[in-house]
């Protein structure tokens, strides 16, 4: 690009300030401010006030790693850019924008271009609207940025291993009833606080009581569940957190942290830029015994693994029953979870309840969804067929055809366009492989690094062609999907000819069946070419012979 063009353009900037926690620990140690939010942001408004650029947001976060790109200040500034809100980026330096060299590389090069945004990191002296020499070294600087994090975090792995390995605790957290010992922040000590409460539940457990009515009793004595007590995020799948339920308790009596033992490294991420964590097998945990104060002994914590060990139910899958029509296609529309199709042999009538209530119907963490299932499978029937008749005479079989034909035809495209976009970043691997092995020959990086640069190239062009050949089979199944359409057009017309309905039909018919708490059902059918429709159940006939009510759980 012509520089004397750059006198004539109006700069909206954003300045983007990123500080790592490791960066933030380094600052402390050194008591330098090298790095800090306030430097960086000093040196980033002199810079736009020296260029007569308009400073139009500064965009910060602070504790963030450069290995991942979902932080709350870049994408507000992403947001930014797509509003057109500025059209100029600048950076204290590159690694401060990203230390992933496959995504800060595709911002740099690919992104910021196609939305015409200038970038300008200072330090590197590189602005991409300018034809200059500095730019051409920013490809190395990436790869270096993220070579550097790699290290980082395999030194900062063995130094956690060996702290684990002597017994040190380097959570984030304490397990609840114990804290970090103000002397020594590896040691813990028993919370004044929940170490009571831990030692309690242990108690009653051995005293006879069950997992539900534990919950139960600390529930009516209004003490803050483990999450609740720590402030920290809970998982999703729990409907009220400040409640105790069975899990939680179960949780408590399975950790062998009570016991004075030091369990560690029981989950591992999958690598230094995912946050996903996997659970390892048992025999790669580090266990230290004796290392802290013991809330209950080894006797009691063994027995309270024995009794659970001793009621655990072996269940048998029920294979001398019959399936039932609609099984495994009812959803419940509160929480997600399916909802279960049961028999019950000395009343001889099925039944519909929801698999969350289910485990847990003391706490209610959701409705029952109780329905006696013939009742609710008749009118199903009844409603799909009805559907089915209608949106036939309004729809001719070739106008069906040619629908799911198109939607097949705009799946493809997509997949096309996902298999090309990898493609583009396939040949951008290939090509700093290219540089990676021109730099070696001219001794600009070390056989070392250049082992270490192309191994992680090789890898990910690994995983994108395995992922290009992937989607290129599905690709190829669903370009064969033409072959189904007849045949989902005869279901269509066997089901209505039948005089009595079939399983298979209506599995390859409808999607799923969601139901909410006020017994108000949605029925979703496959391919989209049904329109989706509702309809309230209604009760049957009143008769007690046949119904049965959902059985609550004994206490204990």
């Amino acid at each position: 690009m012509n520089n004397n063009y750059l006198t004539d353009v109006e700069f909206n900037v954003g300045i983007y300030i990123r500080l790592s926690q490791e960066d933030r620990d380094k600052d402390k140690k050194y008591e330098s401010d090298s790095e800090s939010v306030a430097n960086q942001k000093e040196l980033l408004r002199d810079y736009v006030k020296n260029h007569n650029f308009n400073l139009v947001n500064e965009y910060v976060d602070d504790g963030f790693s450069g290995t991942d790109f979902d932080r709350p200040g870049f994408q507000k500034m992403m947001e930014d850019i797509k509003n057109k809100k500025i059209n100029c980026v600048v950076v204290k330096d590159l690694s401060r924008l990203g230390r992933d060299h496959v995504m800060t590389g595709y911002y740099i090069e690919t992104f910021f271009p196609e939305n015409q945004i200038r970038f300008i990191s200072i330090l590197e002296s590189y602005d991409s609207f300018k034809n200059q020499a500095s730019n051409d070294s920013s490809t190395f600087i990436i790869a270096c940025n993220d070579y550097y994090s790699k290290q980082n975090s395999i030194k900062i792995r063995n130094v956690l291993n060996e702290k684990r390995q002597k017994g040190k605790f380097v959570g984030s957290l304490p397990s609840y009833g114990y804290m970090r010992d103000p002397d020594d922040k590896g040691h813990l000590i028993p919370n004044p606080e929940t170490a009571p409460i831990v030692k309690k539940i242990f108690k009653w457990r051995v005293d006879g009581i069950g997992p539900s009515e534990i919950a139960t009793r600390l529930n009516d004595e209004g003490v803050p569940t483990p999450s609740a007590y720590k402030g920290t995020a809970y998982s999703s799948r729990l409907i009220d957190a400040t409640k105790w339920n069975i899990s939680t308790v179960r949780k408590i009596l399975d950790n062998r942290i009570y016991t004075g033992d030091m369990i560690q490294h029981t989950q591992a991420k999958v690598n230094y830029k995912s946050k996903k964590k996997v659970t390892l097998d048992k025999r790669l945990w580090l266990v230290v015994e004796d290392t802290h104060e013991a809330l209950v002994d080894k006797e009691t914590f063994e027995y309270c693994i024995n009794i659970k060990k001793s009621h655990t139910r072996i269940c048998k899958a029920k294979l001398d029953r019959e399936i039932r029509m609609f099984e495994g296609m009812l959803f419940c529309k509160e929480c997600g979870n399916r909802l279960s199709v049961q028999y019950h042999k000395k009343t001889d009538v099925w039944s519909v309840n929801c698999n969350r209530y289910s485990r847990d119907p003391v706490r209610q963490r959701c409705g029952t969804h109780y329905f006696p299932y013939e009742h609710l499978e008749k009118q199903l029937i009844e409603k799909i067929n009805n559907d089915i008749n209608i949106y036939i005479k309004k729809l001719n079989i070739k106008k069906l055809n040619d629908e799911v034909a198109k939607r097949i035809n705009k799946n493809t495209n997509e997949i096309d366009k996902v298999i090309t976009q990898y493609e583009t970043e396939k040949n951008k691997i290939t090509k700093k492989l290219s540089i990676l092995y021109e730099d070696r020959c001219n001794d600009i990086i070390s056989a070392e690094m250049y082992k270490e640069l192309s191994k992680e190239c090789d890898e990910k062009l690994k995983k994108i062609n395995e992922f290009i050949q992937q989607k290129q089979i599905e690709k190829y199944q669903i370009k064969n999907k033409p072959n189904v359409i007849p045949d989902y057009t005869k279901k269509i017309k066997e089901l209505l000819d039948l005089k009595k309905s079939n399983k298979e039909i209506y599995d390859m018919l409808i999607e799923k069946i969601i139901i909410d708490n006020d017994r108000k059902i949605e029925i979703t059918y496959k391919f989209n070419v049904i329109p989706k429709t509702e309809f309230v159940y209604e009760k049957p006939p009143f008769s007690r012979r046949k119904e049965v009510k959902p059985r609550k759980k004994k206490k204990g």
